[in-house]
């Protein structure tokens, strides 16, 4: 899977980046970074759940489709 982020709709609000610390962080200017393109699968249900918690929605999950 890997995560999309709207870096233009992001108004860094940081909750991604508390729920998921090893997926997200915020860069100087308070807007998120994706640290994986795609996301381990270790990972996750913890970068599923930092999307879910964006009160923009500025992050989407995608799931890969195949090999």
């Amino acid at each position: 899977m890997r995560i999309v982020a709207d870096r233009d709709r992001c108004e860094g609000h940081g909750l991604c980046a508390d729920v998921a610390p090893e997926v997200y962080e915020l860069d100087d200017e308070a807007i998120v970074v994706l640290l994986h393109e795609t996301v381990p699968p270790e990972l996750e249900r913890k970068a599923e759940a930092g999307a879910r918690v964006c009160p923009v929605a500025a992050l989407r999950v995608e799931q890969s489709t195949g090999a």
